[in-house]
């Protein structure tokens, strides 16, 4: 069996114990992620776009869309026993990182307008915020843009078939871990994939 860097097996199954993590890990979380509906400003798309008057959306309001999230300790990732519990009990059995600015990644510019692309995935998208920050915008039930600002020690997961996007903010620099359930599928599919499965089961 194949270990990673973590020393978590690379061929972990799915456990029934994942769902129960959900709640686990969950103080000073709102430090770290917050989350607000969106302007329809034309504007930086690394600006915050608040409405006005602000509309915040709560953690919980997150949750009934299938958005799971936590706070960990991003100065200890490699040691740390609770995300180590997090990807044991939900099979996240594989994991990267890579640095999103204009001095680390290639192509910049392009990357990061593909990046904001709307689309979706049909699997999970997983993501630690280990440095800076960025925003992760997804779409509620009634096609409103909700903008989820997450920083350094939030992880956060996007549940499959949900409509997103993702840009830095205006910092313009994150270190991100990146997770998934086996080998990692890169494969975004652009607005619209409603036949997807993963979407008509959302």
């Amino acid at each position: 069996m194949w270990f990673d860097v973590l020393g978590v097996p690379k061929t972990l199954p799915i456990s029934p114990e994942g769902s129960e993590m959900e709640t686990a890990f969950q103080d000073g979380k709102e430090e770290v992620i917050q989350a607000w509906y969106m302007d329809d400003s034309e504007e930086d798309q690394r600006l915050p776009h608040h409405r006005e008057p602000k509309e915040f959306v709560s953690l919980g309001k997150l949750a009934e869309l299938g958005i799971v999230s936590w706070r960990l300790n991003p100065d200890d990732y490699e040691n740390d026993e609770d995300l180590k519990k997090i990807r044991e009990a939900r099979g996240y059995s594989y994991t990267d990182i890579c640095d999103v600015c204009p001095e680390k990644l290639p192509n910049y510019e392009a990357k990061l307008k593909s990046f904001f692309e709307e689309h979706l995935h049909t699997d999970e998208e997983i993501r630690y915020c280990l440095e800076g920050s960025g925003y992760f915008d997804v779409r509620d039930k009634n096609e409103c843009w909700i903008r989820i600002a997450v920083k350094k020690g939030g992880m956060i997961v996007l549940p499959a078939g949900i409509y997103h996007r993702f840009t830095l903010d205006t910092n313009n620099y994150i270190k991100a871990m990146r997770l998934f359930v086996g080998e990692p599928v890169w494969t975004p599919y652009n607005r619209p994939h409603d036949h997807l499965p993963a979407r008509i089961d959302d």
